[in-house]
């Protein structure tokens, strides 16, 4: 069974940065797709960025398009989210979520269709204050 544990996140200043983790076990296959959705209070979950194993290829949304860098750590099955000039309206938490399929998650990021991902973790508040 696949098991995503994220990491970071907390509290910062607009402008700041953080990085989020996640930590995945149980894949069945070095082909799959990870990466973050993220859930502002009375908002649709929406994508963020994901990576593909084992090529690297990446999918960013334009929100996080020249601010977030997804990268992974070879061999040790972690993902990691930097996140740099950080506002107000990133606040909201952020999963870490994956797929036996890169196309199938970065397309759920895509066309805004969460449900349709396979795996996911527990979340991480970010917050950014103004």
């Amino acid at each position: 069974e696949v098991q995503l544990v994220e990491s970071g996140g907390g509290q910062v200043q607009a402008g700041g940065s953080l990085r989020l983790s996640c930590a995945a076990s149980g894949f069945a296959s070095e082909y799959y797709g990870i990466g973050w959705f993220r859930q502002a209070p009375g908002k649709e979950r929406e994508g963020v960025a994901s990576i593909s194993s084992p090529d690297g290829s990446t999918y960013y949304a334009g929100s996080a398009l020249g601010r977030f860098t997804i990268s992974s750590v070879n061999g040790k099955n972690m993902v990691s989210l930097q996140m740099n000039s950080l506002k107000p309206e990133d606040t909201a938490v952020y999963y870490c979520a994956a797929d036996p399929s890169f196309s199938d998650l970065s397309y759920a990021q895509v066309m805004g269709v969460p449900h349709r991902v396979d795996y996911w973790g527990q979340g991480t508040q970010v917050t950014v204050s103004s």
